[in-house]
C-alpha cells in the first residue's frame, strides 16, 4: 500500500506580497506596506479605510488584490482573516524575524530556525511544479548546461554544478560577466541556461541569460520575486519565497529557499536516467572513499 503523501501547507500571504512588491505601482506598494505593518487592522477594515490611510484610490487597492491574485477586497480579507493563526499581528514587526543587539545566541538561533523554516514552506507550497517539471526536462535531455549567478547565489549554484557532477551531468557556473557572457554566445538548441539571482534584478546574470535566449538556449530562472526583470526574460521561473532576516539580506537570506529548488532540479533529473545517475554516484563515492579516515 502506498504511503500518502504529506499535505504542503498553502502558500503564506506575505510571501506573495513581498514577491511581487517590487513590480507594484507606487500606490499599489502603499497599499502592500500597509498590509504588511498591520494585517489585523486591514482584516477589520472597509476598502475605502483601508484606501484613505494609505492615501490612494479604491481602484488601486482592487487592482493590488488582482495582482495577488484575488478576486477582490473582500477575498484579501478573509485570506488575512485565515492567516491570523500563523501569522502574529504585524509583519512588519514582531513576527519572530528581527534580530535585535540584546538577543541572545540561543534567541538568534531560535530566529533563524523561524526565518528558514517559513522560507521553505512557503517555497515549497508555491512553487509551479509544472515549471520544475519543465526544468528537469529541459537540464536532463541538454547538450549543455550553464548556470550564471554571484555573490551568495554563487554559492547554490556551484553546489548544484557539482552534484550534477556526480550523476555524470556535466555543467559549468560562470559568477564573472565576461566568462558568462562568452559562453553564452557559444550556446544554441538543446542547450541550457540557469540564472540564479535572489531580487532577480543582477545585470551580471541577466545579460548572459538574455544572450543565451537569443542563442536560442532554453532559459531558467531562479529568484525571489516573479515580476522581476530576470523572471519576464525566462522560458521557465522558478520562484522561491525567503525574506530578510537583519543582516541577512538578498541572496543570504534565500540561500536555503534557492537550495530546495535546486535540489529538487538534481533529483529530479538523477531520476529520469536513475539506473545510469545511480551507477555513476557509487564510481564518483568509491573514487574518494580512500579519502576518509575511520577510528
Amino acid at each position: 500500500m502506498s504511503a500518502v503523501p504529506a499535505a504542503v501547507p498553502p502558500p503564506s500571504l506575505e510571501a506573495r506580497i513581498r514577491g511581487l512588491l517590487p513590480a507594484l505601482s507606487p500606490a499599489q506598494a502603499r497599499v502592500a506596506t500597509e498590509v504588511l505593518r498591520d494585517p489585523a487592522a486591514v482584516a477589520s477594515s472597509t476598502i475605502g479605510q483601508l484606501a484613505a490611510r494609505c492615501g490612494t484610490s479604491l481602484p488601486s487597492v482592487t487592482r493590488f488584490c488582482l495582482a495577488l491574485g484575488l478576486t477582490g477586497y473582500a477575498e484579501l480579507r478573509l485570506a488575512l482573516a485565515r492567516e491570523s493563526g500563523r501569522s502574529s499581528i504585524s509583519w512588519e514587526r514582531g513576527t519572530g524575524t528581527e534580530v535585535g543587539p540584546e538577543d541572545p545566541l540561543d534567541q538568534v538561533l531560535r530566529t533563524l530556525l523561524r526565518a528558514d523554516t517559513r522560507a521553505l514552506e512557503d517555497t515549497v507550497a508555491s512553487i509551479d511544479v509544472d515549471a520544475l517539471g519543465r526544468a528537469v526536462r529541459a537540464i536532463s535531455d541538454a547538450r549543455r548546461i550553464d548556470i550564471y549567478a554571484v555573490s551568495g547565489s554563487a554559492c547554490v549554484a556551484e553546489d548544484l554544478r557539482l552534484r550534477l557532477h556526480r550523476i555524470d551531468r556535466a555543467a559549468s557556473t560562470w559568477s564573472d560577466v565576461h566568462n558568462a557572457l562568452t559562453s553564452a554566445a557559444l550556446l544554441g538548441a538543446g542547450d541550457v541556461a540557469v540564472g540564479i539571482s535572489h531580487s532577480g534584478e543582477t545585470v551580471e546574470v541577466l545579460e548572459p541569460l538574455e544572450r543565451a535566449g537569443r542563442q536560442g538556449a532554453t532559459t531558467v530562472a531562479i529568484t525571489n520575486y516573479p515580476r522581476s526583470p530576470l523572471a519576464r526574460m525566462a522560458d521557465v521561473v522558478l520562484v522561491t519565497a525567503a525574506r530578510d532576516v537583519t543582516f541577512r539580506t538578498g541572496g543570504l537570506s534565500g540561500r536555503h529557499a534557492q537550495m530546495i529548488v535546486l535540489d529538487a532540479l538534481y533529483l529530479g533529473v538523477a531520476q529520469r536516467d536513475f539506473p545510469l545517475a545511480e551507477q555513476a554516484f557509487d564510481g564518483t563515492a568509491d573514487a574518494v572513499a580512500g579519502h576518509r579516515r575511520r577510528t
